[in-house]
């Protein structure tokens, strides 16, 4: 465990290197390896496009007899994530970048060919200059003159511009003041319109308030003076005088303010109407009482049922009929108002 980071092993003295048997490799052999798209590419087989980015399992192998200033340059081969195609693509140490080689075509590769041949261009002409000061003469002249037929058609689009597009500053400058001033003119007049009408609001409510308080007190008085001193318990105390039928007479007595919640007592002759004497039985023995008798018995008793309604008719077994209180009243106060 104390080895695990230890940078220099320990060698014997007896130690042989040549003597460590060498394993025979053959020199294009594969390593798997897990990379990514160095670059957008689209599949030629089935039309995907990969992108930068995109991780896969390659297969790595070193090109032969091709270096660069004595740097190897390695192929990768990848697999198409849907048609599952051989994908090719190498380094490329002179330029910094990778080559495709086949399989699929590079993604924005039209910018990268011109830039090339831009270089291209550039170098060339500076070999030319190398040797040849007449060259480089012409060269000048020629940027020159051109630089000037840039200028001149710069020029004259300018004034093409100038003559097509008249525009004048100062007018949308008052354009744009005149459309501000009336704009903060418009939004006064809405402000002051809102503030009038919110007045008005409230000046109705008011004045709906105050007739409603009016209508309201004109109501108070005028139950006021319809009300009367009288009373409901007022019937309890008044005193109805009795005829010798049972019946009232219309006329109120005046009492005092502190009888009418309390009440009266009425005597008891006021119940005297409501109760009828009974009439003796009539022996057994005697004769039979005249038709008159009779007649006259029978018009009191109609009578005393007519006037009161608790009374009864009852017939003897002689005939003779008599008036009964249906319990009403006790024999006791019978006697008593005999």
């Amino acid at each position: 465990m104390s080895e695990r980071k230890v940078l220099n092993k320990y060698y014997p003295p007896d130690f042989d290197p040549a003597k460590i048997p060498k394993l025979k490799l053959p020199k294009d052999r594969q390593y798997v390896v897990r990379l990514m798209a160095p670059f957008n590419m689209r599949c030629k087989t089935c039309g995907e496009y990969i992108y930068k980015g995109k991780k896969f399992n390659a297969r790595k192998e070193t090109v032969q007899n091709e270096l660069y200033m004595g740097l190897p340059i390695f192929r990768f081969y990848i697999k198409c994530t849907r048609c599952l195609a051989e994908i090719t693509f190498k380094t490329d140490p002179e330029n910094t970048d990778y080559a495709m080689e086949h399989g699929a075509t590079r993604n924005f590769q039209a910018e990268k060919l011109i830039e090339e041949e831009e270089k291209r261009i550039q170098q060339e002409r500076e070999d030319e200059e190398l040797n040849n000061p007449m060259k480089v003469l012409e060269n000048r002249t020629k940027d020159s003159k051109m630089e000037m037929e840039v200028l001149e058609n710069l020029q004259e689009l300018k004034e093409l511009n100038q003559r097509q597009a008249l525009v004048d500053f100062e007018g949308m400058i008052d354009q744009y003041r005149e459309l501000e001033r009336r704009e903060k003119e418009r939004e006064q007049e809405e402000d002051e319109r809102e503030t009038k009408e919110m007045l008005d609001r409230v000046l109705v409510k008011r004045l709906r308030d105050s007739d409603s308080d009016s209508d309201e007190e004109k109501e108070k008085k005028n139950r006021k003076t319809d009300n009367t001193d009288v009373k409901a318990t007022d019937i309890l105390t008044t005193d109805k005088p009795t005829d010798s039928q049972g019946g009232t007479s219309g006329g109120v007595k005046k009492v005092e303010s502190w009888e009418r919640s309390v009440g009266t007592l009425s005597g008891k002759s006021s119940l005297g109407s409501l109760v009828v004497r009974k009439k003796p039985v009539a022996a057994v023995n005697k004769p039979k009482e005249s038709t008159a008798s009779a007649a006259t018995s029978q018009s009191d008793s109609k009578v005393a049922v007519d006037s009161s309604p608790a009374l009864k008719l009852t017939s003897t077994q002689n005939g003779s009929s008599s008036l009964s209180l249906l319990g009403a009243y006790s024999d006791s106060d019978s006697n008593d108002s005999e």
